[in-house]
């Protein structure tokens, strides 16, 4: 499990480099047309990310299960989708709309195996 923990814990560190970097880079042009875009690469990159690594911790030595894998990687290629298409439709790039809303639903795939992972492995 540590080893899910680990890539959770690791990714969230370069999300959070990449969306600071962000914010400076908006700050310094005065620039604050990608503020939705940095916000989602912050909550559901660094945040969520990271949450989701201490979680893992937590779980010590449970086994990585596919549903664990399933979630890792549409978390992944969800927030990935949805930053790009919200870069290009803050640029001006209307068409890629459908691609922030299939992206948008893979995050609501990814978190809804997540609930079912946390429903599995927690009492209460």
């Amino acid at each position: 499990m540590t080893t899910l923990s680990g890539h959770f814990l690791r990714a969230a560190v370069i999300y959070a480099v990449l969306g600071m970097a962000m914010g400076i880079h908006m700050a310094s042009s005065h620039d604050h047309s990608q503020m939705p875009t940095h916000a989602h690469l912050i909550l559901l990159g660094w945040v969520s990310m990271a949450l989701y690594g201490v979680f893992y911790r937590g779980l010590g030595d449970v086994a990585v299960s596919k549903l664990m894998l399933a979630h890792k990687w549409l978390s992944h290629i969800g927030l990935i989708g949805m930053v790009v298409a919200l870069y290009a439709m803050f640029s001006g790039v209307a068409a890629m709309e459908p691609l922030a809303g299939i992206s948008s639903l893979v995050v609501l795939l990814a978190m809804v195996l997540f609930g079912v992972i946390v429903f599995k492995n927690t009492e209460g």
